[in-house]
């Protein structure tokens, strides 16, 4: 299957990096990409995405792999029997749906001492965020050639609504202590880490 660069996956690394033998679930997984990358490092991998053709592509991709399982379905009202993860991770996923029940979720999924990971997307609606924005368009292009960039991997995509803003109220509450940056490819970067005991 196809290997390609775009602004999400230039931040896969980071969440390899944090996998390593770990139970990890990508929520959003697309054609799967990342959990194809993460199979040879994490104990186990789960994808879950509500589009099958997605999920058909991703199996097609992890033909063989024996760590990893696919569900089709909505994130937040699946049914993971018990199932609990050290690794969450959403890349470019958390706006697609209703995102402090999402990571109150992935909350619940998480092991004492496991990690969410958030590579996000939000609305750029303050002078600041568009000030960002505008600074940053010409390095991202650039590093856009550089990479051969591939925009349009078939999968859906949604403009985000909420603002970085919102999504730090919303990250405060839900996972208190969480930490948010901005990254370079119009992206922000969520990290948490759940308390041991």
């Amino acid at each position: 299957m196809a290997d390609y660069w775009n602004h999400n996956t230039a931040y896969h690394p980071r969440i390899i990096r944090a996998a390593s033998q770990r139970d990890v679930l990508d929520v959003g997984c697309g054609e799967g990409l990342l959990l194809e990358r993460l199979v040879p490092f994490a104990r186990t991998v789960t994808g879950i995405d509500p589009d099958q053709a997605s999920i058909q592509r991703a199996a097609a991709r992890l033909k063989g792999s024996d760590n990893t399982r696919l569900v089709s379905g909505d994130f937040i009202t699946t049914d993971f029997s018990g199932a609990e993860f050290d690794l969450i991770c959403f890349v470019a996923s958390l706006h697609h749906m209703d995102s402090r029940k999402a990571l109150e979720k992935a909350k619940s999924l998480l092991r004492p001492g496991g990690r969410i990971i958030v590579i996000g997307i939000a609305a750029s609606s303050t002078i600041a965020d568009i000030t960002v924005d505008v600074l940053r368009t010409p390095v991202v292009r650039l590093s856009g050639l550089f990479h051969r960039e591939t925009q349009d991997v078939g999968v859906p995509v949604r403009d985000a609504i909420e603002s970085l803003t919102v999504v730090r109220g919303i990250a405060a509450d839900v996972l208190p202590g969480s930490r948010i940056e901005r990254g370079l490819y119009y992206r922000y970067l969520l990290e948490w880490t759940k308390p041991l005991g």
